[in-house]
């Protein structure tokens, strides 16, 4: 073996030699499993112990995120605020995609968000939904889309992934328990789970090392609607209120500039 070792690299040798150039240099570097990845770009979580346990320390811009889940208002929406409302205060967008439920102006006011910088896409189908998301992703730079499809091929995650990449967006899917264990060209992709007063998540897929065990937070504090008073009449924080919220109906036909 150590004779054949030393031929190989006389061989080598003898190339260099004929060329006048290194061959290490045409070769090029040579990737190890323990070497990293390189720096990631990230935006805080605003939760210690999950910024601790994800690559980059935060989320991964330019890039989709899936949020998995069995219980829709199991705190995923409540998880992903301390970024929203950072990103609205610096003034980017925060662009919402066909939410399963009317988003309530004094509760996201409440968690710092800036309702400015807040803008409401409502479409007719998934087709437009997706169409949506994708030109959404692809405008304005920086910011953050959130997005509900019912379903999402791997082809279709990979252009949204793409799109976020060009405009380094963060891209917030939120999929069904049963996308779990689907393929996924998602850069990060978190199964959360309620438990008693604590949220449970486990890291499904990351760039980098995954995490081995779950990352524990505080139960996220519930996005409370309004509270109807016996005369009827909804009680609304009146500083709150006075902050719009921008809604935008889209459809494929007009295909508006975002």
């Amino acid at each position: 073996m150590e004779s054949e070792s030393r031929s190989r690299s006389d061989d080598l040798g003898r190339r260099e030699f004929a060329s006048g150039f290194p061959m290490s240099k045409l070769i090029g570097p040579v990737w190890r499993g323990k070497q990293g990845l390189g720096h990631i770009q990230t935006l805080t979580t605003g939760h210690t112990g999950l910024d601790a346990a994800l690559p980059g320390n935060g989320w991964p811009t330019g890039a989709v995120t899936e949020l998995v889940n069995a219980t829709a208002g199991c705190g995923e929406l409540s998880l992903i605020l301390p970024v929203l409302a950072k990103l609205s205060q610096e003034k980017h967008w925060i662009i919402v995609v066909d939410p399963p439920w009317i988003p309530y102006p004094p509760a996201l006011h409440g968690h710092g968000l800036v309702l400015d910088r807040l803008l409401l896409v409502r479409t007719q189908n998934r087709g437009e939904s997706l169409w949506a998301c994708e030109q959404v992703l692809r405008g304005i730079p920086g910011g953050a889309v959130l997005a509900w499809p019912d379903t999402v091929s791997f082809s279709e995650l990979r252009r949204l992934q793409l799109a976020a990449k060009h405009s380094q967006k963060i891209a917030f899917i939120f999929r069904h328990i049963e996308a779990a264990s689907a393929s996924s060209p998602a850069a990060l992709r978190l199964l959360l789970e309620p438990d008693d007063d604590s949220l449970q998540i486990r890291v499904l897929k990351c760039r980098g090392q995954r995490p081995v065990s779950a990352v524990r937070i505080p139960a996220p504090q519930p996005l409370i609607p309004p509270r109807v008073s016996s005369s009827g009449s909804s009680k609304r924080s009146s500083s709150a209120s006075e902050s719009p919220l921008v809604s935008f109906a889209t459809s494929r036909i007009g295909r508006p500039s975002l």
